[in-house]
């Protein structure tokens, strides 16, 4: 049986092979484009979800976050290559801290907040699954984006409606 460290090693690696997949296909002269008004950029999704990984490590190695300390940043981007550097070097960073962490690290109490407004408490273990589940849906968020532009999708988890042999 796995532990609970090992399946989210497993799950984050089986995740990432996807991801990977959708940001090479970020169109990089779209960049500002955005679906509707109150939506993000693609840039700023993009760089999001390629730093998402990264909210492992930060978990494991922190108490909280409080956005009133750090105010949210996109980090920035101009190429394809640089998005995917960026999710490389959250990816490495997020399966070096798993692996040395011990299944007792995943119970600690984490909190974010903004300010004094507490916006999530929970143990790093639920937060490191919140954290992934984040990466799946803002990955599907991206897939929209890339089909309203009318690019290929790959699949996610079997063929996509542009795989030729559907």
């Amino acid at each position: 049986m796995m532990s609970t460290i090992q399946n989210l090693l497993k799950e984050l690696t089986e995740e990432s092979v996807v991801t990977r997949k959708m940001l090479e296909r970020v169109p990089v002269d779209k960049q500002d484009w955005q679906p509707h008004e109150k939506s993000m950029s693609i840039r700023k999704l993009a760089g999001h979800i390629a730093e998402l990984p990264g909210w492992v490590s930060m978990t494991l190695k922190t108490d909280g976050l409080n956005f009133a300390d750090q105010a949210y940043q996109s980090p920035e981007w101009n190429s394809n290559q640089e998005l995917l550097e960026i999710f490389e070097k959250s990816l490495a960073e997020a399966k070096a801290a798993l692996q040395i962490a011990k299944e007792e690290d995943l119970l600690p109490a984490w909190t974010l907040k903004n300010g004094e407004q507490v916006l999530m408490s929970k143990t790093k273990g639920e937060v490191i699954r919140h954290s992934m589940s984040q990466l799946v849906h803002h990955r599907a968020q991206l897939g929209v984006y890339l089909r309203l532009l009318d690019i290929p999708l790959p699949g996610s988890y079997g063929p996509s409606a542009d795989d030729p042999n559907f």
